[in-house]
């Protein structure tokens, strides 16, 4: 890519000069803008179709056949698809994954398209049908025909029927399907081209199996065309070398679904799970009724009499053969620790960590194979895990689930635990850490993104319902994890200290009391309960829980990020302003381990200056937290009739402590972030910079239009008892503009800085907004802010009088607040 934009560069500035000294040449006997019109030609006659040939005459000696699902016949790079009569009209789960793959654009097992298919006889033809179930309804309901009437199912593909087998099979030529392009299967999305060469793209695998049938094809396709400068002359487009064409190994699973769905169970915002949707126009209401069922595997007891029992079919997770030896067995850990979650259910091993078998042992064995769930190691720089599943529309059965492992996940993992836990563990005294901690640090990212392919989400809120002192307590961690569940992004405990004397390994989230719940709330089974409307009296029992254990609820529906106990990379925002005291403590510490734990002899700097970055990035991060408590409201999930509100706003009190906490530990320059041994090594600078990014960072996110608006709903609620903007400016000008206050203050750079960005900030906020040509004013609420602002201004520029100028205790603080006064005045009486 850096070759291509050196090249276009190049050209666009030759190019030009080229051009006008050679202009195209004009046939001077022509008119400049002569378009001759083509007479349209009559459209050819529609041949018949042909008719299927003998058997033997299309399914020749040549072709291997392999029994399964279908019959496959292939010679020579050519599928010829026998399908039986009895699986025309049936439901498929169709899977389309990379399996090699051409660049960076893509990766190893990433998913392209998961869709319902049937293979419909339609007289000499077979067509390939994506199916929808977006809309249901009940089969003995009279508006059933209706509603079917808007699901026509797309036609993929159609195929000629080559022949008829002795039972009535149609056999179809399916080549085409795997080295043409479809538009429902959006593979030149992920790898990066355009149309597929069919001449370029072959088959190279067909397996079939009892109940699924697996195709691979090497498919290439055309180039993307280069995305040109502005003013590159067109006539020399031609002039361009051609891209690269990029080829991907493509895999294709076809796998029969039940034929009987598993009986779906009902969504509950209050215990949410990934979900299959539908809009269903059979309920009594007097309107449509979106049905929503959550995503889960299937789960049946042995011995449905017992309390606990092993499932007819376990969950089982392979281990990819790719994953390093040395932390397969941390991968088969984190599968299994959810082990004690789902007997809390009832059911004993339901989820089975394997290794995946050799070529010796099963050489049809693929990790492609849409029947088999694993856990695959990407070879990707991308520092990121995921865990995502297939599941069946028609009842949110999972079907299949492929979690992620990117290898440099490793790197991302390190600096989180170093950064935040490092003073706690002695083993994270020096980089790289053991293999011991790295193998825990994983099997907790395995076990989080195994958590998603059982079909639960984030629970951002968890992390906010731990009190402090649980958080700290060495025994309670032991016993209940420091965050209720690992699918909060918690990360590490970086509230603990160490006189707190938590042993390291529950330092890391486990497996704690909201994972047990959610686990029996979706998987536990209701015997008596045959459709999933009576499910619903029992799971809503089993919801009450969460009303005395607050630790056991997920986040509230519509909070849309008012609630500061529902933070991604957090831990203990229940009380945000002391976690993050307890965790600048730690970061302190950090710094001081920072050189003796990064630095090599005849080594670089590199890693000496990221882990110095990830220092600053974690702050920043505890400092977003605390700015979201202004204007932010307690929230707690309710159903239904239930006793109290939803959305609570937060005391005057606690924002008020949070602003004092900024300007104390935010903008008062925090300068053990910028020790002298450390700064001097990376680079030839005071860290001015690096500290006015933190501060603006903040500033921009307490000023932020959407938090003053919900500071002037505090007033609308509570009168006199809310936190003002007003009272919040107050309070900002206390601990940004401290020396106006001071006889004989001197201002130093970086406290210049940050006022100067204060004052931009609000003055910026009378500007008036850019007009929009043409844009359609709708009346909205807007927030009462501006005229804050302007008292606010004019407050301090009564304090920067002449007087107060000339008690400036150094010229610089003389010409600062100077400037200050002017860009106030301006602001606040602009010159015509």
């Amino acid at each position: 890519m850096k070759r291509w934009s050196m090249i276009l560069l190049s050209l666009a500035l030759v190019l030009p000069a080229l051009a006008q000294e050679n202009p195209p040449k004009q046939d001077p006997a022509k008119p400049a803008a002569q378009v001759v019109q083509a007479k349209p030609e009559a459209p050819a006659a529609k041949p018949q179709e042909a008719e299927p040939k003998p058997y033997d005459k299309v399914v020749t000696p040549e072709f291997k056949t392999q029994t399964g699902l279908f019959k496959a016949h292939t010679s020579k790079g050519k599928l010829l698809l026998e399908i039986p009569k009895n699986e025309l009209g049936k439901d498929l789960l169709l899977v389309v994954q990379i399996k090699n793959s051409p660049s960076a654009s893509s990766y190893p097992g990433q998913g392209v398209d998961d869709m319902i298919v049937r293979w419909e006889l339609r007289e000499n033809k077979v067509l390939l049908r994506a199916v929808s179930y977006s809309n249901i309804a009940d089969p003995n309901d009279p508006i059933k025909k209706a509603v079917d009437a808007m699901n026509t199912a797309t036609i993929m593909m159609a195929f000629a029927v080559e022949a008829l087998a002795a039972d009535g099979a149609p056999v179809i030529d399916a080549t085409k399907l795997f080295t043409s392009d479809v538009n429902e299967i959006g593979i030149k999305k992920i790898v990066g081209g355009q149309n597929m060469d069919a001449s370029r793209s072959f088959l190279d695998k067909v397996r079939v199996y009892p109940l699924n049938l697996n195709v691979e094809a090497l498919q290439t396709f055309n180039p993307k065309p280069a995305q040109l400068p502005a003013g590159f002359p067109p006539q020399y487009v031609d002039m361009l070398p051609s891209p690269p064409s990029p080829t991907a190994l493509v895999h294709y699973s076809f796998v029969k679904l039940p034929e009987k769905p598993m009986m779906g169970r009902l969504l509950d915002n209050r215990a949410p799970y990934f979900t299959h949707s539908h809009t269903d126009y059979s309920k009594p209401d007097h309107e449509t009724t979106d049905v929503a069922y959550i995503a889960r595997f299937r789960l049946e007891k042995k011995n449905p009499g017992a309390a606990k029992s092993e499932p007819v079919k376990p969950i089982v997770f392979y281990v990819d053969p790719a994953t390093p030896k040395k932390w397969i067995p941390y991968v088969k850990k984190g599968i299994e620790a959810w082990q004690p979650a789902f007997e809390a259910a009832g059911f004993l091993k339901a989820i089975v960590a394997k290794e995946a078998p050799t070529p010796q042992e099963d050489p049809d064995w693929s990790a492609d194979d849409a029947r088999y769930s694993v856990v695959r190691w990407v070879p990707s720089t991308t520092a990121n895990a995921m865990g995502p599943h297939v599941s069946d529309p028609r009842s949110g059965e999972i079907l299949e689930a492929d979690v992620e492992i990117y290898h440099n996940v490793q790197q991302l993992a390190r600096d989180w635990y170093w950064v935040q836990s490092g003073p706690l563990d002695p083993r994270a005294k020096t980089l790289p850490l053991p293999d011991e901690t790295m193998g825990d640090i994983l099997l907790y990212i395995i076990t989080h993104e195994v958590g998603h392919s059982l079909g639960l989400p984030h629970n951002f809120k968890a992390s906010g319902l731990y009190t402090i002192e649980q958080i700290r307590d060495k025994n309670w961690v032991k016993k209940n994890s420091h965050v209720p569940t690992l699918m909060d992004y918690a990360r590490f405990n970086y509230v603990a200290q160490p006189e707190d004397n938590i042993d390291p390994k529950d330092l890391i989230p486990k497996i704690g009391p909201y994972d047990n719940f959610i686990i029996h709330w979706g998987y536990a089974p209701i015997p008596s309960a045959k459709t999933p409307d009576e499910e619903k009296p029992t799971l809503n029992e089993w919801i009450k829980v969460q009303d005395k254990t607050p630790y056991l609820r997920f986040s509230t529906a519509g909070t849309r990020g008012t609630d500061p106990a529902e933070e991604t990379e957090a831990v203990g925002d229940i009380d945000a302003v002391k976690a993050t005291t307890l965790g600048f403590k730690n970061l302190r510490r950090v710094m001081a381990m920072l050189p003796a734990a990064t630095l090599k002899p005849l080594e670089n700097y590199d890693q000496f200056s990221h882990m110095y970055q990830a220092v600053w990035d974690q702050a920043r991060l505890e400092i977003g937290h605390v700015a979201n408590i202004i204007g932010g409201y307690d929230s707690e999930p309710k159903a239904g009739t239930a006793p109290g509100v939803r959305f609570t706003p937060l005391s005057r009190a606690r924002q008020a402590e949070a602003i004092a906490f900024l300007n104390a530990d935010v903008f008062k320059t925090p300068e053990w972030l910028l020790p002298v041994e450390v700064l001097r090594k990376l680079e030839p600078t005071s860290g001015q910079a690096r500290v006015l990014a933190l501060q603006q960072t903040a500033l921009n996110s307490v000023l932020s239009s959407a938090r003053l608006l919900r500071l002037q709903e505090h007033q609308a609620i509570l009168g006199d008892q809310a936190y003002t903007a007003a009272r919040l400016l107050a309070d900002l000008r206390g601990g940004i503009l401290t020396e106006l206050a001071e006889t004989g203050a001197k201002v130093d750079p970086y406290r210049r800085n940050l006022q100067r960005t204060y004052i931009d900030l609000l003055t910026a906020r009378l500007a008036p907004p850019a007009a929009v040509a043409g844009a359609v004013l709708l009346p909205s609420l807007k927030d009462d802010s501006r005229g804050v602002i302007r008292a606010e201004l004019r407050t301090i520029a009564s304090q920067l009088s002449d007087d107060k100028l000339s008690q400036a205790g150094d010229q610089a603080t003389k010409n600062h607040w100077a400037d200050l006064k002017d860009q106030i005045t301006q602001a606040l009486e602009p010159k015509k």
